[in-house]
């Protein structure tokens, strides 16, 4: 099993209720594709509540292989969701391992 892991941190100067839209957005949009992408096994998003944390989101989800994380990552539901952070996101860093 692989372990994806990803965090967002989002632009310090954006809008607090422009990043918290962006947020909510993208946290439906990517707890929706299971229904849309087969080789997602498990998927949950993190919207951080620690103001004194630099990470906003985070991004939890298990695959079979890292070739089904390749393909969720180019899926075009999945690309359209990470659109939706954008305007807001200043960063990321992923991690993915086995387990």
């Amino acid at each position: 099993m692989v372990k994806h892991i990803v965090l967002f941190k989002l632009k310090d100067e954006a809008p607090a209720d422009e990043k918290l839209a962006a947020m909510t957005n993208f946290k439906n949009a990517i707890e929706a594709l299971p229904a849309k992408i087969s080789v997602i096994r498990k998927v949950e998003v993190g919207l951080n509540i620690n103001p004194g944390e630099t990470w906003n989101v985070a991004l939890y989800s298990e695959f079979d292989t890292l070739e089904d994380v390749k393909f969720y990552a180019t899926h075009p539901d999945h690309v359209a969701a990470g659109k939706l952070l954008a305007d807001v996101k200043e960063s990321r860093a992923c991690v993915d391992y086995e387990d």
